[in-house]
Parts: C-alpha cells; structure tokens; sequence
C-alpha cells in the first residue's frame, strides 16, 4: 500500500497515523464533497476523511494497516463517483510515464470540455437569434421540429452527464448539483414537448421552452469548462515545483561517469553536475565551485555561492561551475519531494471554517428541491397557469445549485498555499493558516532567528607578552575544539598569518571552556566563571569584561594556571540579520506583539531587542521552558506563534497555536511547525502572517458571495421575476466570480522580494 507518514502533533503517540491519497472523479458541488466524505468515513479503519473539491482529491487518514484499496474504492463507487489511487513513489510513477507533464490528463480532459462547449454554443445560436432579434422589431420564431432538433442534443448528449451522476445521487438518497440541472431542464424540455404535441394552438412556436433548457445546459457546461480551467491555474505551484524535478543524473563510479535514471540514484553516490543542469539529488558539495538558482525551491531570487561541505538541493540550477555532489537524500526523503508533499497536504485539507459550508450543504439540495415544489404549487393553484409555476420552478431548481459553495474555501486555500511556496513560505495545512490570520504575539528565539548565528571576533586584548603571542596560545589550546567560537577564532588565527601549533593534552572543562600545555605552561581559556573557580584575578580587564557583557558580547578568557596571570580577553558578537529591524516594523504595522525568548544573557538579549524594536524580553531561558513561556502566553488570552529554528526550539514550536520554523533549505523542520520558512529571512514571517490574513479574508469574501447568490436569487426565482435562462446563466458564473476572486491572491507581492526589488 503506497503510504506516507505524518506526524499530527501528537508527538507522544507510538503510532503514526498515515495517509492515502485519492483522486476522486465526477464530483462537482459541496454536496458531492459530503457524500464522498461519509462513504469513506463509513469503512473500518479509517480515521479521519478530508475531501477537497477544488483538488478532486481525498486525503484518508488511517493507523496501522489500515483499510484496502478494495473497500475504499467500493465506498466510493456506490456513492456516485469513480476513484484512482495516487502513487507515493512520485519517482517510480514519474518514470512510468516517461516525460509526461504533470497535470496533462487534466490538459487534455480540458480540451474535450472545451469542444463541447463550442458545439453546445453553436447549436443554442440559433434558439436564442428570435429573442437577441426581437428588441429591433424583428419579430419570427423556428418551427416546433427544427428547435426540437436543436435542443435535443444539447439536452441528451451534451448533458448527458447531468442525467449520470443525478440519477446516482437518487440512487443513494442524496442530491447534487448534477440533479438540480437535470431535473430544471427536464422539465422545462418535458413541458415543451407536451405543449408542442398536445396544445391545438396555431402559435404553439412562440410558447415553447426548449431555448431556455438548451441555454441552462449551455451555459453550466460553459460555466464548468472555466471552472476546470480556473482550477488547473489554482494548482500552478503544484505542478511549477513537479516540472522542476529531473529525469537523469551524471553518477561517477571508479572506472567511469555514466547516465542513469534518477529513480537508480541511492544515496552515496557522487553525482556531477555540468554548468547549467539541474542538480538531481539533496546533497553536500565534495569538491567544486559554483553558484546555484534555488529560487523555485527557496523564494531565494538571488544565486547561492556553493563551495566544498556546501549543502545543496534537488531540483536547483547550477550556474558556471563544475560540482561533484555526494547524494545524501532521494525520493521521498528529497526536499523537493517533502514540499511538494506539504503543499499537496495543505491544498488537500478543510479549514475549520468548512465545516459550517458541509453542514449547510448536507441539507442544501433537498431543500430547494422542497422549495421549487412548493413554487409550482403555491403558482399552479394561485394563477392556474401551470406552465409558468414549473418555470418558475424551473428557475428556483437551476439558481440554487451549490458549486460556489463547495468551491469557495478550497480554491482559496489553493491559490494562497501556492503563492505562499513560491516564495519559499511552506503552510502545513489548511489548520495553519487559518490560525496564522487572528496571530496576536509572536515569539521568537534569538540566535539564527533574528541574528545571523555566525559569531564574529569583536575583540581582542592582551595584557601579557604581544598580541600575537597570546593569540598563538588561545588557538593552540582552542585547536582541540569543535566549539562554533573555537572554530571562529581559528579562522580569525588564519586570517591574520598567527602561526601556532596544537597544544598538548587538550581537556574540555564541561560548559566552561577547555585547558592545554603550550611550551610547558598550563593554559586555560574558558568563561568568566572558570577564572574565578581557578582564582585568576581579572585584574585591568576586570572594567572591560562589565563593558563587553554589557554590550551583549560573548567574552572567553585566556590564563596560565602554571604562573597564575590572566594572559588576555576575547568577545564575540552576533550581528542583527539584515532584514530583522524591517521585520519587526512589519509586525508591529499589522498589530502584533513581539516578544524574544533566548538563553542569552540579559544584557546581549537586551541590546539585540532594543536594536530591533521587540516589545518584550526573556533572557537565559533554557529549551525546555521555552515552551513554558508560550504556554504563559496562550493563558493570558494571545493567539501565539513561535518562531525558532526548528531543532532546539520543536517543544515551543509544539505548543504554540502556529509553530513557524526558520529551515535552512535542506534541514526542514516539517513536522513540529505548522508553518516552515525555507529561507533564513526574518521578513518572511509578516510575509506569512500577511498571506495568511488574504487567504482567510478571500475565503470569507467567497462564502459571502455564494450565500448571497442563493439568498437572493432563490427568493426572486420563486417570485416570477427570473428567467430561468438568467438564472442557469447566474448560477454558472456564480462557480467562476468565486475562483476569480481566488485567483486575485496571485497579485500578492511579499515584503521579502519587494526589499530584493528594490
């Protein structure tokens, strides 16, 4: 069974729930979605059932074994539709079908849809000439049989996938939208032919309803057809990042280089990659210089310089150099795959806010079936002129189908979590973002987060023997170390030319420092902590030590135990990034409150807030409490997000409402946070919250639009004052305003690529 795992937040449980994911064939309307919802709920096994309209797909969620592909697919045929399973193994199934495009059924399904629709317009022309004449005095009519002949196709071939799936849904008890067409143009073609056949009236031409039927299928079809091409536009970022991935790779083996499938690849093998191709796999740079496009992947507009022990990802372009890259991730476990993945999963879940839209839907179609019911009878027994009342019923069955509605949220949800990747924004799921809109405090960590993580010497004073003498024994002693600060002050060593050679008996003095022998003498170099323990008199440095803390510097100290003396004093800063400043700014532009939780000292936390604006600071909290504070925070009544880097910062990322983890490309934390970051780029957070906040205020406008649609328009249907020609022709464009109004989201610009525009 082709499954993947997911992590629901429930960290603790021993068993993984794991999903299926299902394309699902003729549904059209939220109803269709709650009836495809409840068949797969009903099989044993199955957890949970998440059915997405805009996608055609269905997400089962299920633990253990879980249920067979049998049994779902039976639930899902007797309810109505068709059902086909999605390969897990993209890389398997992409080599199945050898250079297909992704999305290219759809294509060519589109294309039918397409040709259809031109037939049905070409054959409802002529119908509808007698009425577009009639304003300018022309005044004729076809006879009974040519419009007949006309109307028939259209009703009976052309829309004969009304009649399909309507006559399914009796079958099962339900209706759909599928059943309100085939009944309102059943009855307006059925009271035509009585008419034609049955009335002696000389004028019988001029009383007939086939137009009217005939423009209702037409213009569904029609409203379908650009619904389908909506919707294929809506999935863009979906199928933009499955184009980008490659077919081959360049493998280098003892004797020679060859080229082999990228499904053969394992992990290991050292692939070369040529100016200008793709890179195939997740890998690390063993030797080799270049730059690399990973803005599809990243949101990164700019090349990324990549030298040897660079990390580089699957799917990105080499730009001048020559790289021999050791593959270290394949197929699913690839990072391309893993967002492609996440944004596939966000697209395919519901929103909370659905839910209301299931309930009414559930209830929806037998409703307006009641109520065209009692329009032809309340007009049949009012007026008498029965031909009008099932017009009239006609028009309430044909204005109150619920395509709009189911498609309101998801077509959304789309376009948001599609635009949002694009730029490097990866939204877990539909929960996230919705959360994400009414965020009013986030939290973040220091280190990484909002500074570059890259601690730089600042400073350098010795107070025994030269500086480069002193600065010879703290890297002798430091050599030893694979500390970030021991590292830095080696390349620092380098830099400078200062010549030192490894100390002897190197020791680490847990969480303090570390001590070696330099030409005989005991050296220790460590925290001010360790001086005092070793009763070291700081001496002049003393002042300095309070200044350099007070700055929000990182100090080390360097002293021989064999004489006693301190020998000097190193700080180290953390610059700001770049872009912070302007981030918080952001934030505080769309009402929220920031606060920095770091295991820092008081003083650097202090500096760096100040620097960058932040509300509020909690300094030397250790990981653990991280997520102490934000679970604080939700208890004084804030909507939190918590922004780490997604390694010592998942507990609080966990117990935050929304978790945005800052990955570096390849190390992506996706399972704790609901919102990943795949680049280092503090604007990107505003840019989350902002896209969210759209998102949810276009999924609010469509619910608004598609509730007032049917609250309008089934009241005036009902009362005579709609055709039901304008009501099918309301009712199709109702479906397209919706995805229209979806589709607006593209336009969003982000501050993080407004400041590289710039």
């Amino acid at each position: 069974m082709n499954t993947n795992e997911h992590n629901h937040h429930n960290h603790g449980s021993q068993e993984h729930s794991k999903e299926l994911h299902l394309e699902i064939e003729g549904m059209n309307c939220a109803s269709c979605v709650n009836k495809v919802q409840k068949a797969l709920k009903s099989v044993d096994g199955v957890e949970d059932v998440a059915v997405n309209l805009a996608t055609e797909k269905a997400k089962v969620t299920f633990k253990g074994h879980g249920p067979g592909h049998k049994d779902l697919s039976e639930a899902v045929k007797k309810a109505g539709y068709s059902v086909k399973f999605k390969n897990e193994d993209r890389h398997t199934e992409n080599h199945m079908h050898h250079g297909e495009v992704p999305g290219e059924d759809k294509q060519k399904s589109l294309r039918r849809q397409g040709l259809k629709v031109l037939i049905a317009f070409g054959l409802v022309a002529p119908l509808v000439l007698p009425m577009i004449l009639q304003p300018f005095g022309i005044s004729f009519h076809w006879s009974p049989f040519v419009q007949f002949i006309l109307a028939a196709p259209i009703q009976f071939w052309l829309g004969a996938r009304f009649y399909g799936t309507g006559l399914k849904a009796i079958k099962n008890f339900s209706g759909n939208m599928d059943l309100l067409v085939a009944l309102g143009t059943s009855a307006a073609f059925g009271l035509s032919l009585y008419i034609w056949l049955f009335s002696g009236s000389e004028h019988v031409a001029e009383k007939l309803y086939f137009e009217a039927a005939a423009v209702i299928v037409t213009l569904v079809l029609f409203g379908k057809y650009l619904e389908a091409k909506a919707k294929l536009q809506t999935s863009e970022a979906i199928r933009a990042l499955q184009s980008i991935r490659p077919e081959t790779a360049r493998i280098k083996t003892a004797e020679e280089e060859k080229e082999i499938p990228i499904n053969a690849v394992k992990v290991g093998d050292v692939v070369i990659v040529r100016p200008g191709e793709k890179i195939p796999t997740d890998g690390t740079v063993l030797h080799g210089n270049s730059e690399v496009d990973e803005s599809l992947l990243t949101g990164e507009s700019l090349p990324v310089a990549k030298t040897p022990d660079s990390k580089v990802i699957g799917g990105s372009i080499n730009s001048f150099g020559v790289l021999h890259v050791k593959t270290t991730a394949i197929g699913a476990e690839s990072t391309l795959e893993r967002i492609v993945r996440l944004v596939e999963n966000a697209q395919a879940a519901k929103a909370p806010v659905e839910r209301l839209v299931d309930k009414v839907s559930a209830v929806f179609v037998p409703v307006v079936m009641l109520l065209a019911l009692i329009t032809i009878l309340a007009w049949g027994l009012s007026t008498g002129n029965w031909e009008q009342a099932i017009i009239n019923g006609v028009a309430v069955l044909v204005i109150a189908c619920p395509c709009a509605l189911g498609l309101a949220t998801p077509a959304a949800i789309i376009v948001g979590t599609g635009v949002a990747a694009k730029v490097g924004i990866l939204i877990k799921d539909a929960e996230a973002l919705e959360i994400a809109h009414s965020v009013t405090k986030i939290a973040f960590d220091k280190t990484g987060t909002l500074t570059e993580g890259k601690p730089q010497v600042s400073n350098f004073v010795s107070v025994e023997g030269s500086d480069s003498a002193v600065f010879a024994q703290l890297a002798s002693v430091q050599s030893g170390s694979e500390h970030p600060l021991a590292k830095v002050t080696l390349a620092w060593a380098k830099n400078h030319g200062i010549k030192y050679e490894p100390a002897q008996n190197i020791k680490a003095i847990p969480g303090k420092g570390l001590e070696g022998v330099v030409n005989g003498e005991n050296i220790i170099v460590g925290t001010f902590k360790l001086m005092a323990e070793r009763n070291i008199d700081l001496g002049s440095l003393q002042q300095r030590f309070e200044q350099r803390m007070n700055e929000g510097e990182t100090v080390s100290f360097i002293a021989n135990t064999s004489s006693g003396k301190i020998l000097g004093m190193i700080s180290f800063s953390d610059q700001p990034k770049a872009e912070s400043k302007e981030s918080i700014a952001k934030l505080h532009e769309l009402n929220i409150k920031t606060m920095m939780v770091t295991g820092d000292n008081e003083g650097s936390a202090l500096k760096v807030a100040k620097a960058l604006g932040i509300d509020e600071v909690k300094a030397q909290v250790l990981p653990g409490e991280k997520a102490q504070v934000v679970e604080s925070l939700k208890v004084q009544g804030e909507r939190v997000a918590m922004v780490g880097d997604g390694v010592n910062d998942a507990p609080a990322l966990a117990a935050a409402h929304v978790g945005i983890a800052m990955a570096t490309g390849t190390d992506v934390a996706m399972h704790t946070a609901g919102i990943t970051l795949m680049r280092g780029n503090p604007l990107l957070i505003a840019d989350a919250i902002e896209i969210s906040r759209r998102t949810y205020s276009k999924i609010k406008q469509n619910l608004f639009w598609a509730f007032i649609y049917n609250i309008i328009g089934i009241p005036l249907a009902a009362a005579g004052y709609l055709s039901p020609v304008l009501a099918g022709a309301a009712m199709a464009f109702s479906s397209v305003s919706v995805i229209s109004n979806a589709l607006l989201l593209r336009r969003w610009k982000p501050a993080s690529q407004k400041r590289v525009e710039k």
